[in-house]
């Protein structure tokens, strides 16, 4: 098997910085306060006769529905930073050329 070029291992560098941050990711984290329960576990205010307990989680499901909307509507376009254009070789995806010098 041939030794991967030189070039290969900046490439595989750069995957590793494919990982897109973004300020919007953190508004994913609302939904999340749901799991909190005893900030609102109480009975009252009540709505309809339902107690604020299990009115409270039906309205979190919109709001996470627009949270994660949200995001992925702010994030999609995006470009990965170091995404190629071609895809990479089939001897650059094998695991065992990578790092031990091509053949095993």
């Amino acid at each position: 098997m041939a030794e991967p070029s030189s070039d290969a291992g900046d490439r595989q560098g750069a995957r590793t910085e494919g990982l897109r941050l973004s300020p919007w990711n953190l508004l994913l984290l609302v939904p999340f306060l749901m799991l909190v329960t005893p900030w609102f576990n109480s009975i009252e205010p009540r709505l309809f006769g339902m107690p604020f307990f299990y009115w409270a989680q039906f309205a979190f499901v919109p709001v996470g529905v627009v949270c994660v909307a949200a995001v992925y509507l702010r994030t999609r376009d995006e470009p990965a930073p170091g995404a190629e254009d071609e895809p990479p070789d089939v001897d650059e995806l094998d695991e065992g050329a990578l790092g031990r010098g091509g053949a095993r």
